[in-house]
């Protein structure tokens, strides 16, 4: 049998090249290739867009982009594990719930890691993953639900507000190692932000907290990454096995 080769001109690698480069620009995403495994790479980065469009100065991650990208990733076989690097000041809570909850329902290799900041909604969206990873220097801020604009002084709008916090209160709890109690108490603690009410915790603390899995930069994230993906090749290798007994 003759071994089939793949050739590629230069002009085909310099377009692919452009591709890649183009792809960074409109996404903020790549994708690396190693014998390890495929990973792609997704920044959720400045404020997530919510059905509001932001201003064009504003640095925004728009939920229409991320969402169908992340549905054709779960099933793109040319990708064997999601690394999500967030710097995000928060934003939309049902826009970033949404991405946040596609996240945690993937079958495959995701983990997260938190740069800069991981603040407000952005704090489900770092929790998602089947691993997360915070750098020392990295801060979260956890509040309560705030709305902009005129709110009807009603009980049904703040029974509207306590629902929504549930729903991200719920959330983290489940995807995370802290406690429901605890977020919760670091979401309405008084005198440690200025003319607020909530939390600002960084990496350590974070990590010590349960909310985060671990310390680490971007070497780190890469090594759990390739570990989850080895883990689904070993169970791959040992069901084929037992079909062929």
């Amino acid at each position: 049998m003759e071994e089939e080769t793949k050739t590629t001109s230069p002009s085909q690698e310099g377009d692919e090249a452009d591709h890649g480069r183009q792809q960074i620009i409109d996404f903020g995403s790549a994708v690396s290739h190693s014998s390890r495994g495929n990973i792609y790479t997704l920044t959720i980065i400045g404020q997530v867009e919510g059905h509001q469009v932001l201003p064009d100065t504003a640095k925004t991650t728009k939920y229409e982009h991320v969402m169908p990208l992340l549905a054709s990733l779960e099933q793109d076989e040319e990708v064997d594990g999601i690394l999500l690097l967030l710097n995000t000041v928060g934003g939309d809570i049902e826009a970033g719930l949404g991405i946040a909850e596609l996240v945690s329902g993937m079958r495959k290799p995701t983990a997260s890691l938190v740069l800069g900041g991981g603040h407000s909604i952005g704090v489900p969206l770092a929790v998602a993953p089947k691993a997360s990873l915070i750098v020392p220097s990295a801060s979260m801020t956890i509040h309560p639900v705030r709305m902009n604009g005129t709110v009807i002084a009603a009980p049904q709008t703040f029974n509207y507000f306590e629902r929504i916090q549930e729903r991200i209160v719920s959330f983290v709890a489940k995807n995370s190692g802290i406690s429901r109690e605890k977020f919760l108490g670091l979401m309405l603690k008084t005198g440690e932000m200025a003319a607020d009410v909530g939390s600002v915790i960084y990496g350590e603390e974070a990590v010590s907290l349960g909310l985060i899995d671990r310390i680490g930069g971007l070497s780190d994230a890469l090594d759990c990454l390739y570990e989850q993906i080895a883990a689904v090749r070993r169970e791959r290798e040992a069901a084929l096995a037992e079909v062929r007994t």
